[in-house]
C-alpha cells in the first residue's frame, strides 16, 4: 500500500495559477501563469516578482551562464536581460496551439512541451512534437508524437517526459549532442492520474502531480505507486519540486481551477504547500 502523507504546510497563498516550480540557488522559483509573473519565494514564503510579461507564462530554466529562460505560452521562449524579458525563440511555427513546460539542459539547449490540439475549442488530444530550443534560439523537433508533453526531468543522460493525455511517463536517452534516442515507457500511471509537473528523487522515484485525480503520487520505474498525497476536495495537484537545504522538502503547487485564465485570476486560490519526504531531490528540476 502507498504511504499517505497528510501533514503539510502552506508556504504561499493567493496566486492565480502556479506552474513550473524550480529549486535554484537556494530559493524556490515558479511562474504565476495568469498574472504573467515569475516569482522567487524564500523559505518563509516571502515572494518577489523577478519577471513580468504581457501574456501567460509557464516553464522556466537557466542557461549555463545563469540567464533566466521563461516559456510564454502563446508560442515563445523568452530570456531575461537588463531591460526585462525579450524573445529568445519563436515557436509559433512549431506549436499552433501553444507551448507549456520546459527544462533546460546544463549544456544550454532546452526541451519544450506543447499542447498540440485546440483544447479550448473542444478538440481531442493528438500526438505532437516535443520541441528543442538551442542556446542561440534556433528551434526544431526533439521527438515526435507525444500525447501532450508536460513536466520533464533531466537526470544525467536520461530525459523523462510526462505525457499528460497518455497517462504515462516516457523516457529517452540524451546523446552528447542533445538528440533523443531509445524512446521507452518508463511508467504507465493509474486511471485518471494524468501527469502534469514531475520531479525525481535519489531513490529513483518520480513525484507526479495528477490534477484530475487530485493527488501527488510517487511512482517508480514500471508504474508502482509508493506514496500518495491527496489534496483537499475541490483542489487540483498541478506541479511539484524537491527543494530546501537538503532537497528533502517537497513543494506542492495546488489550485482550485484547472488553469482557466479569468477564473484563476478572479479566485486567486492557487497555493504553494510543502511536506517533508525521505528521499532527497535528484537531477533537474
Amino acid at each position: 500500500m502507498p504511504t499517505i502523507h497528510r501533514e503539510r504546510q502552506t508556504v504561499l497563498d493567493g496566486l492565480s495559477f502556479g506552474e513550473g516550480p524550480r529549486w535554484h540557488d537556494g530559493s524556490l522559483y515558479l511562474a504565476d501563469m495568469h498574472r504573467h509573473q515569475v516569482l522567487r519565494v524564500d523559505e518563509d514564503g516571502k515572494a518577489e516578482t523577478i519577471a513580468q510579461h504581457d501574456s501567460a507564462l509557464s516553464g522556466i530554466g537557466w542557461l549555463p551562464d545563469g540567464t533566466l529562460l521563461v516559456v510564454a505560452m502563446e508560442g515563445e521562449v523568452l530570456r531575461m536581460g537588463p531591460s526585462g524579458l525579450s524573445r529568445h525563440a519563436d515557436l509559433s511555427g512549431h506549436a499552433a496551439h501553444g507551448v507549456n513546460d520546459m527544462i533546460v539542459h546544463p549544456r544550454g539547449w532546452a526541451y519544450v512541451g506543447q499542447f498540440g490540439y485546440d483544447r479550448e475549442g473542444g478538440a481531442r488530444p493528438v500526438g505532437s512534437a516535443l520541441l528543442r530550443v538551442d542556446a542561440d534560439g534556433s528551434a526544431g523537433t526533439a521527438a515526435a508524437d507525444l500525447m501532450v508533453a508536460n513536466g520533464m526531468i533531466i537526470n544525467g543522460e536520461t530525459l523523462l517526459v510526462a505525457e499528460s493525455a497518455g497517462c504515462r511517463i516516457t523516457a529517452f536517452t540524451i546523446d552528447p549532442a542533445g538528440e533523443l534516442r531509445d524512446r521507452r515507457v518508463w511508467a504507465e500511471l493509474p486511471e485518471r492520474h494524468h501527469p502534469d509537473g514531475i520531479c525525481l528523487d535519489t531513490g529513483g522515484g518520480v513525484w507526479v502531480a495528477c490534477p484530475v485525480a487530485g493527488r501527488f503520487v510517487r511512482t517508480v520505474e514500471g508504474g508502482q505507486v509508493t506514496d500518495d498525497i491527496p489534496v483537499e476536495p475541490g483542489r487540483h495537484a498541478i506541479a511539484c519540486v524537491l527543494g530546501g537545504p537538503d532537497r528533502r522538502t517537497l513543494y506542492l503547487l495546488t489550485a482550485a481551477t484547472l488553469g482557466e485564465a479569468e477564473r484563476s485570476r478572479s479566485l486567486g486560490s492557487a497555493r504553494v504547500e510543502r511536506v517533508p519526504v525521505a528521499a532527497a531531490g535528484a537531477g533537474l528540476p
